[in-house]
């Protein structure tokens, strides 16, 4: 393992190790809080449920979280002897596919909340007497406390996406976004010019092994959305014939077109001439100004190509969302280094919902961009391929077994992202044919 490759370089300016220990133990807290409310939600019956093929019932996810945890935390770290071995495979995502584990033995929801509370209590012991400015690579700057914290977090979104698939009336609420106020005057593009930047991080304490290292690409000049697409813009490629025109799309966008009889973004219908949408299990009209969501690669790469536009790459929407030309140097976000706040960018799930396209101006990038971080995943036109130097840890399952060709990278996170398990540096990645995920995508072209 290469120094650069694994999270061995230094906590943020002025971080020591007790603001690294408070930082993960709030971390941990907050992912924990979550979890409870996505499954003290709903009943026992519904957690058991599996709500869609693609998506795991809630209790699964909910033991994985505490299964994660005890590998990581208590053994890997701790060196302390399994608590449930006997459980282990039950919940090794690898081992059974989400489409089968309602079939297994699960943990029924009671034990399930007692094994993962358990498994947290021992934890923050752990957490409390451990050097975080030393030791290995694992507890080094708290990297595996706050891989846990992300580990949650993003299970927590996926449970998110259960409850927006389930059937019933709704049990989540939130306050809507703050609006848009200041947005007559912006451009539908900014230009991003020329020349190098550098990407990846080889120095934020708790980034991923994909987001590793930092390197320098050169991109050539591109304009860029300034914001992300909008429903009502989709309409518009919707009401053009778009799902019916084979021109637009890939041969497997069009196959899935064509066999799903796809006419629209999922949760969308057409009712007395209006489009209608469900949310978390409330019908509603579709916001016209409010970013799209819950569209495939595949449609935002044919939307693009209606528009005479191209979905950015990986690199492009990087260098857009972090590069400041003031300076020369890459930001953590794209509004600077300070961590996300309400003000700056829709994350946390605060809302259940995007904000309207150009809200957050305070959050924008160097270049202009608005809403580069949160609100909606961003589709690229990239593969999930490594960076230069890439070296897999602490496993390969985390990312290096899904590298290539079939799985396209999105960035910048969504209303459901927690500022935990997002920043300029994340990198997320799925197959271009899901649609359930809170996705998004915005387009650019060359100069």
């Amino acid at each position: 393992m290469t120094d650069s490759a694994t999270p061995t370089g230094s906590a943020p300016e002025g971080a020591d190790p007790e603001a690294l220990r408070q930082r993960a133990l709030a971390a941990l807290l907050t992912a924990r809080e979550r979890t409870a409310l996505l499954t003290d939600s709903v009943d026992d019956h519904e957690l058991t449920a599996q709500h869609s093929p693609l998506m795991s019932p809630l209790v699964w996810d909910l033991a994985h979280i505490g299964n994660q945890e005890e590998l990581w935390l208590l053994r890997a770290v701790a060196g302390r002897e399994a608590m449930r071995p006997e459980i282990d495979g039950l919940y090794d995502a690898f081992e059974h596919p989400r489409a089968t584990r309602p079939s297994l033995p699960l943990l029924a929801p009671a034990e399930a909340r007692t094994y993962a509370a358990e498994v947290r209590g021992r934890a923050l012991d752990v957490l409390d007497g451990a050097a975080l400015d030393g030791g290995g690579p694992l507890v080094r700057s708290g990297f595996a406390f706050g891989m846990i914290a992300q580990h949650e977090q993003q299970h927590d979104e996926t449970m998110l996406i259960t409850h927006q698939l389930r059937a019933g009336t709704a049990v989540l609420s939130a306050p809507v976004p703050p609006a848009a106020t200041d947005t007559a005057g912006l451009p539908a593009e900014v230009l991003v010019p020329g020349g190098p930047f550098t990407m990846g991080t080889s120095t934020e304490p708790w980034a991923l092994d994909n987001e590793r290292p930092a390197h320098v690409r050169d991109v050539p000049g591109f304009f860029i959305d300034t914001t992300p697409v909008t429903c009502g813009a989709y309409q518009a490629f919707i009401e053009d014939g778009g799902y019916t025109e084979r021109r637009w799309w890939e041969p497997g966008g069009w196959k899935m077109v064509r066999e799903h009889e796809l006419t629209a973004p999922l949760f969308w219908h057409r009712d007395a001439g209006r489009w209608l949408r469900r949310r978390f299990g409330v019908t509603e009209e579709v916001p016209a100004n409010e970013p799209v969501l819950h569209v495939s690669w595949y449609e935002a790469d044919a939307y693009a190509r209606w528009a005479g536009r191209r979905l950015p790459t990986e690199a492009e929407w990087e260098k857009a969302a972090r590069h400041d030309p003031a300076s020369g140097r890459s930001r953590r976000y794209p509004w600077g280094d300070e961590d996300p706040s309400p003000e700056l960018a829709n994350l946390g799930q605060r809302h259940l919902r995007p904000a309207p396209a150009g809200a957050y101006p305070q959050g924008q990038s160097p270049c202009g961009a608005r809403q580069l971080m949160g609100d909606v995943w961003e589709w690229t036109s990239s593969d999930f391929l490594p960076h230069p130097g890439f070296s897999p840890f602490p496993y390969r399952e985390y990312s290096e077994v899904f590298f290539g060709p079939d799985h396209k990278v999105l960035r910048g996170g969504s209303f459901a992202v927690d500022p935990v398990a997002c920043r300029g540096t994340f990198r997320n990645w799925d197959l271009p044919v899901r649609r359930q995920i809170f996705s998004g995508f915005r387009t650019a072209r060359d100069i």
